[in-house]
């Protein structure tokens, strides 16, 4: 497979031309292959020449209509696949979403860009990253829909490694004529494994991957795919990530992107195939020390750190003192994300540290349960409307601004126009979160005497 943005920005570093363009560094002090849209580079989102080309090849290997690149990660991607659900809603129609309650706080933004109304899908979950939707949760909400949604929206996998029933899920949408669409930004690596675990592969209409998450390519770098069946979409897909996106890509993310197409094409599988029987294998060990762990998905090891008998940040810091950084902590949960890229020294350091740990009583945490709150206004009016921040104590019957929540996991506990209620004041503060941006109160103006 070939590498034509590589090989164009390979040739003119080569080259010796004098830079009398963008960037100011002019290709100085190891900055050689930092380019901006030259002649022959092409343009990210009016692509026909190498980018284009580049695209054909990731298009090719994930087996989509089309693989659109950003250089701004999967939050571009999920913004312009939401903007291209909205545009077959009628003019003058409010779009709708059905969406699983924990979604990353890119897709409420987008939902306010686009002042679309969205009914959430809840499932009985202890923590803010899990949402077990069903495909006969999802057939129950869509028979209850109001109208007919622009689209169903899951994140799979999350956060915390649990992968939905994608497959059961597109057949459910098929049948209501709805597409389903996927944040699978920790999951670009499904296509490469021994059996095709990629949302598209499983029916998904379109899906965000964030490439950098879990393949060997820059931060920033993703993917907004379009399956075959949705062809349709591709039509306006440039112009919606146009919409969001700067008109200064990074050309390294991009490069990136690119070589990461050949080494896709080239790599065995079962080079990615040795961590996953790592992770097996380790997951089975962690058990027989007591250590609970959780999810599906191949790359990630998650462990329930109060089932285990410690706290999250706890753990956290046996790894850190171990030479390990782990990916995400809680107070409940730790998880560390893997790839084929662990060197071996890496993977006997991490085993090193499993081996001291041992499980130990469960800590007895109160029963929690994620909160539902009551929409005051919509998501946009409460986005966009004057804000404060108070403190999470004082918040209760005040109305959610902006998402309020740490990244990683960026799920939100309130949504934006959602009232705070008691228990979510709980949750927030269950999370850590201190402070939360809510609505301004509007003062009444005194009437005027003459």
């Amino acid at each position: 497979m070939n590498t034509p943005i590589v090989d164009f920005v390979e040739k003119y570093k080569k080259s010796g031309t004098a830079r009398f363009h963008m960037p100011g560094h002019k290709g100085k002090n190891g900055l050689e292959r930092d380019i901006t849209e030259i002649k022959g580079a092409d343009e990210l989102y009016f692509a026909e020449g190498i980018i284009a080309e580049s695209e054909n090849n990731a298009s090719e290997l994930f087996g989509s209509a089309h693989s659109y690149y950003s250089a701004e990660g999967s939050t571009l991607a999920i913004k312009a696949m939401l903007t291209l659900a909205a545009g077959e809603r009628p003019r003058g129609e409010r779009p709708l979403f059905l969406a699983a309650r924990n979604v990353h706080k890119a897709f409420v933004y987008g939902a306010a860009m686009l002042d679309a109304d969205v009914e959430w899908m809840c499932s009985d979950t202890e923590h803010i990253c899990k949402c077990v939707i069903t495909p006969d949760l999802l057939d129950e909400a869509l028979k209850k829909c109001r109208r007919k949604p622009d689209g169903v929206y899951i994140t799979s996998p999350d956060y915390l490694g649990n992968i939905a029933d994608v497959k059961g899920l597109s057949e459910v949408c098929d049948r209501y004529g709805v597409p389903l669409l996927v944040d699978n930004a920790h999951g670009a690596y499904l296509a490469f494994l021994e059996e095709n675990k990629h949302p598209l592969a499983l029916g998904a209409s379109m899906c965000a991957d964030s490439a950098h998450k879990t393949l060997p390519v820059l931060t920033g770098g993703a993917y907004l795919h379009i399956a075959k069946k949705a062809e349709r979409f591709c039509q306006s897909a440039r112009s919606a990530m146009a919409m969001y996106a700067s008109t200064s890509p990074s050309y390294l993310i991009l490069q990136s992107l690119d070589a990461c197409n050949k080494y896709l094409a080239e790599t065995p599988i079962s080079k990615r195939q040795r961590i996953v029987d790592f992770v097996n294998a380790e997951r089975e060990r962690l058990a027989e020390q007591g250590i609970v762990t959780e999810g599906d998905e191949c790359l990630k090891i998650v462990i329930n750190a109060t089932a285990s008998g410690y706290r999250g940040e706890e753990l956290a810091e046996i790894f850190r003192e171990g030479g390990a950084e782990p990916e995400f902590c809680d107070g409940d949960y730790t998880v560390l994300m893997l790839s084929e890229f662990n060197s071996e020294e890496e993977l006997n350091c991490l085993k090193n540290i499993f081996s001291s740990l041992k499980g130990k009583p469960p800590i007895d945490t109160a029963e929690f349960k994620l909160p539902k709150c009551e929409r005051a206004i919509s998501i946009r009016e409460a986005v966009f409307a004057p804000s404060e921040t108070v403190d999470v104590a004082l918040a209760e019957g005040r109305i959610c601004a902006v998402p309020t929540v740490s990244c990683p996991p960026a799920v939100p506990i309130a949504i934006s126009g959602e009232v705070i209620n008691a228990e979510c004041v709980k949750a927030l503060l269950h999370y850590g979160i201190t402070h939360i941006s809510v609505v301004k109160k509007q003062t009444k103006k005194k009437r005027e005497t003459t």
